[in-house]
C-alpha cells in the first residue's frame, strides 16, 4: 500500500465494528461519497478494455488495486473479514464474492466485477457484468435485463415509499423472463460503514416496511439467474455459486435518496 493511504478501521480485524448510526447521512458525508463513488466507477471503466479471453481475473484485480491506490483511495474488500483481494470477480455460475485467481477467462464467459472504494472515510460500491469475447444470446439477454432491472428499481426510489418497492419492481421484471432472483445476498446501507445493517431486498417482501427517507444512502445490486436462485458457498468461504450451475448477472450502484428520487453516486 502506498504511503499516505488511509485504511478502513476493519483492516487487520476479524470483523468490523457494528454500525450504530443513522441510515440518513449528512450533506458532508454524501459529498465525500460522490468522490468515492466516482473513483469506484472509474476503476471499472479502467479494466473494461482489458476484459478478453486469456486474461486472468488476478490481472484485473491488480489493475483495479493500482488504479484506486494511485488516486488516493483504498480498495474496500481488501482485508474485509479476511477477504484476500481488492475486488470480486465472479464468473458464470458464481453469483458473487468470487476471488480473483490465475484462471484465464474464456470466450463466452459472463464476468461480474464488483469494486468498492474507501476514500476520505466513506465507501462507494458498484458492480458491472461483462461479456468475454463472443457471448451467447441467453447470457447477453440476462446481462442486459439485469441492468434494466437495476435501472427500474432506481427510478422507483422516492422519499415516503417503503423499501419493499425496490424488490417488487426487480422481481416483477425478472419474472417476465422466467429468471431467478437471488435472495440470500442483498443490497445494503453504505457510507462511513461498508455494510451498515440496512438491508435492500431484490425480491418482493411486503413485510419490509421501512420508509425511504431523504438522505439515505444504500446499494441496489440485483443478482439474477438463468435458472434457480438458490445457492451455496464453496470451501474457500467466499465464492457463492448457483446450486443448479446456471449463470448469474449482477449490476450495482450506490445511491442517495434526494427530494425527487435517487441520485447515483457511483457515476463518472
Amino acid at each position: 500500500m502506498p504511503p499516505g493511504i488511509i485504511l478502513p478501521s476493519y483492516v487487520g480485524r476479524r470483523a468490523p465494528e457494528p454500525y450504530r448510526g443513522e441510515d440518513v447521512q449528512s450533506p458532508e458525508v454524501i459529498e465525500r461519497m460522490r468522490e468515492a463513488g466516482r473513483l469506484a466507477h472509474l476503476a471499472l471503466e479502467e479494466v473494461q478494455p482489458m476484459i478478453a479471453p486469456g486474461v486472468t481475473t488476478d490481472a484485473i484485480d491488480a489493475v483495479i488495486h493500482d488504479f484506486i491506490c494511485d488516486h488516493g483511495g483504498y480498495p474496500s474488500p481488501l482485508g474485509y473479514r479476511g477477504y484476500p483481494k481488492s475486488c470480486c470477480t465472479s464468473v458464470n455460475e458464481v453469483i458473487c464474492h468470487g476471488i480473483p485467481d490465475l484462471r484465464p477467462l474464456e470466450d463466452g464467459d459472463l464476468l461480474k466485477v464488483d469494486v468498492t472504494v474507501f476514500k476520505d472515510g466513506v465507501h462507494g460500491d458498484n458492480c458491472m457484468t461483462f461479456g468475454v469475447g463472443e457471448l451467447d444470446q441467453a447470457s447477453t439477454d440476462l446481462m442486459n435485463r439485469t441492468r434494466e432491472a437495476l435501472e427500474r428499481a432506481i427510478k422507483a426510489v422516492q422519499p415516503g415509499r417503503q423499501l419493499n418497492v425496490i424488490g417488487r419492481v426487480i422481481e416483477s421484471y425478472a419474472s417476465r423472463f422466467g429468471y431467478g432472483v437471488v435472495r440470500d445476498y442483498t443490497g445494503h446501507g453504505v457510507h462511513t460503514a461498508f455494510h451498515s445493517g440496512l438491508i435492500i431486498l431484490h425480491y418482493d417482501q411486503p413485510g419490509v416496511d421501512t420508509v425511504i427517507a431523504e438522505g439515505m444512502t444504500f446499494t441496489i445490486e440485483p443478482m439474477i439467474t438463468l435458472g434457480d436462485y438458490r445457492s451455496h458457498v464453496l470451501k474457500d468461504g467466499w465464492t457463492v455459486v448457483t446450486n443448479d450451475g446456471s449463470r448469474c448477472a449482477q449490476w450495482e450502484q450506490t445511491i442517495v435518496v434526494g427530494p425527487d428520487g435517487a441520485e447515483v453516486l457511483t457515476a463518472p
